[in-house]
């Protein structure tokens, strides 16, 4: 289909499911400082977007959600900008280094191990929520040059790891932000969500340069996605700490599981 010179993969009825799915999917992702593009790529797939352009159109549209989402966070004072350094440019740094491995390591091993790692992570939530028991009660302490080591490698591991099955895996970031940082998870979402703009603008690139895009899909989902995951950054600060863990639980239970059908679905 052809909308105003440009080409779509899909038809109308198609565009229109999609552009909603996104906004829902920014409205959900805005809330618990998540991307979510592990949702919004099965769904582009499902619908019969090839594969490069679903690739390079959803991390596109996680990176303009993210960055919609951030902002409100940041506005409301939900990023902690030591963290965003300490494990957002190894992150980065990482993500390039994976995704140049990424041949020569099995794709579905690692969507499978990290599918697991969320989905436990996951279930750890609920628990905690259940037992309103927040490792953000431990603070976070001085920098030192301990907490730099960690918080660095925690973020390079993460971004090696995302670089090399083409992910963003804030749903991996997220927790370990809350569980060995221990932060609040309002906070935690709404760094996340900063690291994840910034993780997802340097994997565009690459998918840019190659034209793996739709250029309706990405105004169309993106703009959905903006408007979404900036309406849910504002529900954050309204949630309390205990019920916003309880829904990051569930919706990393959703996001492992979806990542486990992929590694054996292939």
């Amino acid at each position: 289909m052809d909308i105003l010179g440009f080409e779509t993969a899909v038809n109308a009825w198609q565009l229109a499911l999609l552009t909603a799915i996104s906004a829902a999917v920014g409205v959900l992702g805005g809330l618990v400082g998540l991307a979510l593009g592990t949702i919004r790529l099965p769904a582009l797939l499902l619908l019969g977007v090839p594969a490069p352009l679903a690739a390079g159109t959803n991390i596109l549209v996680s990176t303009l959600s993210a960055a919609t989402g951030a902002v409100r966070h940041l506005r409301a004072g939900r990023v902690d900008w030591s963290i965003v350094r300490l494990m957002g440019i190894p992150s980065v740094v990482g993500a390039l280094g994976g995704g140049l491995f990424a041949s020569r390591v099995d794709e579905r091993l690692l969507i499978g191990l990290a599918g697991a790692f969320v989905v436990w992570q996951g279930t750890e939530f609920l628990i905690r929520a259940r037992l309103a028991r927040l490792s953000a009660a431990k603070g976070r302490g001085p920098v030192t040059a301990g907490r730099v080591v960690s918080e660095g490698g925690i973020g390079f591991t993460i971004g090696l790891l995302g670089g090399a099955v083409g992910l963003i895996l804030g749903s991996i970031r997220l927790p370990a932000m809350v569980r060995f940082l221990g932060i609040d998870a309002r906070t935690a979402a709404g760094t996340n969500l900063t690291i994840g703009f910034f993780l997802g603008t340097a994997g565009f690139v690459g998918h840019g340069l190659r034209g793996d895009l739709d250029v309706p899909l990405l105004v169309l989902m993106g703009s959905a996605g903006m408007a979404g995951s900036l309406y849910g950054a504002t529900l954050t600060g309204r949630v309390r700490p205990e019920r916003l863990l309880k829904v990051m639980g569930v919706v990393l239970l959703a996001v492992g599981l979806l990542l486990l059908w992929r590694a054996v679905a292939g």
